[in-house]
């Protein structure tokens, strides 16, 4: 039985004022699952719908229709009480470590509060044993760590402490969104290794959130890429990246600078469509962009086609 379980999972908002409102389907109908001990990453670009799945399978944000399900069990209509211990088992890493803390207050205070509201610790011996325990699992002293205020950490530091509380309550999942984003070039594969590391020493999984498929495919076990609230391919990763069936993952890939100055790219993606007119396009809503798109693309949504191990949302595969 998988850890985690995406089952049709479909969000819709409504925007405009009173008089032109529209429906935005910002997930639309998708379906994963997340296996014990594994990096699982959602992929694509900005406004595909990859946070408010995050958001959805942490509680902060309500699906339209689908299911949750964490160890066999419906999560996504569950009691306070209930939503509480989960936070146990599943923890978040988010985007900006520096939004993560009150810049007024001590970082040591916020792991203090965690161990005691959820019953972790009930002495400040015990907290500070647990607390240096988690620490170290990042790479961070005790010592350079307490009594200081967010601002006296790097970017780097400051998100290695986020995934260390992130790591208080023993958790067996982190939902990673964007966690490398604002992090220095120079310091973005010590996080990622530290993803890997919870994995393979501890078996946490993580569901890796992000638009850099450098750092996806250096990571990930498997991963699903994302257009427009849309699961396009999914699949093992090493498959999915090296060899690219999707159109919109091969735009993807070839937009991934090389350092070989005889490879430049030079493709020009179509960025002419909107991106409220794709999430309001029928048919196939990557069909605006793609080199490749047929009659059919346009009036119909494509289904999953199954291609050497990998499903394709992709109508070149239906023969």
């Amino acid at each position: 039985m998988p850890l985690l379980e995406v089952r049709n999972l479909t969000k819709i908002f409504t925007i405009g004022n009173v008089f032109s409102r529209k429906k935005v389907i910002a997930v639309d109908n998708i379906s994963f699952d997340v296996e014990e001990s594994e990096i699982f990453t959602i992929a694509g670009e900005s406004g595909c719908g990859k946070t408010t799945t995050a958001k959805i399978i942490l509680g902060f944000e309500e699906a339209t229709s689908g299911e949750i399900v964490y160890k066999g069990k419906r999560i996504d209509h569950i009691h306070h009480r209930e939503r509480r211990e989960l936070l146990k088992e599943m923890q978040a890493v988010f985007q900006n470590p520096f939004s993560t803390f009150n810049p007024l207050r001590k970082v040591d205070r916020y792991f203090y509060e965690t161990l005691y509201n959820l019953g972790i610790a009930d002495t400040k011996e015990k907290a500070d044993e647990i607390i240096k325990e988690k620490l170290a699992a990042v790479g961070i002293s005790f010592e350079e760590f307490v009594e200081k205020y967010p601002n006296e950490f790097s970017g780097g530091q400051l998100q290695r402490i986020s995934i260390a509380r992130a790591l208080l309550t023993n958790p067996s999942i982190l939902i990673a969104d964007e966690p490398v984003s604002m992090v220095d070039a120079s310091l973005r594969m010590s996080i990622v290794n530290l993803f890997k590391d919870l994995k393979d020493k501890y078996g946490v999984s993580v569901v890796y959130i992000t638009h850099d498929l450098t750092t996806a495919y250096y990571i990930s076990d498997r991963i699903a890429i994302m257009f427009r609230g849309s699961i396009v391919e999914i699949g093992p990763a090493e498959k999915v990246l090296m060899e690219p069936r999707h159109p919109y993952t091969q735009l993807l890939k070839e937009s991934v600078p090389e350092p070989d100055p005889n490879r430049k790219w030079n493709t020009r993606i179509n960025l002419s469509e909107t991106e409220q007119s794709e999430y309001l396009r029928q048919g196939c809503k990557f069909s605006g962009r793609c080199p490749k798109a047929m009659e059919i693309c346009k009036r119909e949504s494509p289904p999953y086609f199954d291609v050497g191990g990998v499903k394709v949302k992709c109508f070149l595969y239906k023969d």
